[in-house]
C-alpha cells in the first residue's frame, strides 16, 4: 500500500523536473539551452585544441625570421636526418606532452613573441651575445624535469646497449648508475654549443644543486668531465 503511495509521488516529481527542464525560460528552454551550451563547449574544446596543435607544428615555430638560425642548426644534426627515418621536430624537444606542462610552456613562449617584435636577436651578432643565455635556460629546464622532452622518445629501459656502440653503452650504463639525465652530456644535441658552454652548464647545475628531484644529476666534476668527453658527440 505504502509503495502505491508513494510511486504516483515519484512520478509527480520526476515529471515537474522534465517539465521544467523543458519549459522556457523567456524564449528558449533550459534544456535547449543546456545542451546547446554543451555542443558549444564541444566545439570550443576542439577549436581550442586544433590551434594549439597549430602552434606545435614545424611550420609555426620557424615562421618567424628569428628562428632562421636554429632551423639552419637543427637541419644538420640526428634529429632532422637520420637512418630510421624518425624526426624529432621543436616542439617535441621544447613542448612537454602533459597537458598541465603544455599550457604553461605555451603561456611562457609569449616572451619569444615579445623578443620578436622587439628585435632581441634579429641578426646574427645579436643572437651570438644572447646564445649562451638562450641555451642556459634551455639547459636549467631540461635539469629539473629530468630531461621529460628527451624521455618522450628515448628511455634507459627500452634501450638495447647490446647493438649499442661500445662508447655509448657504456655511458648509457653510467648515467644508469649515477642518476644523470639526458641533458647532463648532450646540450649540443640539436644546436651549435657556445663558447663557455661547460662553465655555463656547470653554473646551471649549481644553481639547480638541492632543488633538482632525486634521480637527476651528479656531481658538479663529474658533469663537466663527463660532458667534457662527450662534445664532439653531442652533435
Amino acid at each position: 500500500m505504502a509503495d502505491n503511495d508513494t510511486n504516483p509521488r515519484r512520478r509527480s516529481l520526476l515529471r515537474r523536473l522534465w517539465d521544467g527542464f523543458w519549459s522556457p525560460t523567456g524564449v528558449l528552454s533550459v534544456g535547449f539551452l543546456l545542451i546547446a551550451g554543451f555542443i558549444a563547449g564541444i566545439l570550443f574544446w576542439g577549436g581550442f585544441h586544433w590551434s594549439l596543435e597549430l602552434t606545435n607544428t614545424e611550420e609555426f615555430c620557424v615562421s618567424c625570421h628569428t628562428m632562421e638560425t636554429n632551423l639552419g642548426e637543427y637541419r644538420e644534426t640526428v634529429h632532422y636526418n637520420n637512418h630510421s627515418g624518425v624526426r624529432a621536430i621543436c616542439s617535441d624537444c621544447h613542448v612537454p606532452h602533459e597537458w598541465q606542462y603544455k599550457i604553461k610552456a605555451k603561456i611562457m613562449a609569449v616572451k619569444d613573441v615579445y623578443h620578436e617584435v622587439l628585435g632581441t636577436i634579429s641578426t646574427e651578432e645579436k643572437y651570438e651575445e644572447r646564445r649562451l643565455e638562450m641555451a642556459a635556460a634551455v639547459w636549467a629546464k631540461m635539469k629539473a624535469s629530468d630531461s621529460r622532452e628527451c624521455r618522450n622518445c628515448h628511455a634507459f629501459e627500452y634501450m638495447d646497449f647490446t647493438i649499442q656502440e661500445t662508447r655509448a653503452a657504456d655511458n648509457h650504463q653510467r648515467a644508469i648508475d649515477d642518476g644523470m639525465t639526458c641533458i647532463d652530456c648532450h646540450q649540443g644535441i640539436a644546436h651549435d654549443l657556445p663558447p663557455g658552454y661547460l662553465e655555463e652548464y656547470e653554473h646551471v647545475v649549481d644553481m639547480l644543486a638541492g632543488t633538482t628531484p632525486i634521480g637527476q644529476g651528479t656531481d658538479v666534476s663529474d658533469v663537466r668531465a663527463w660532458i667534457g668527453g662527450q662534445s664532439d658527440a653531442a652533435h
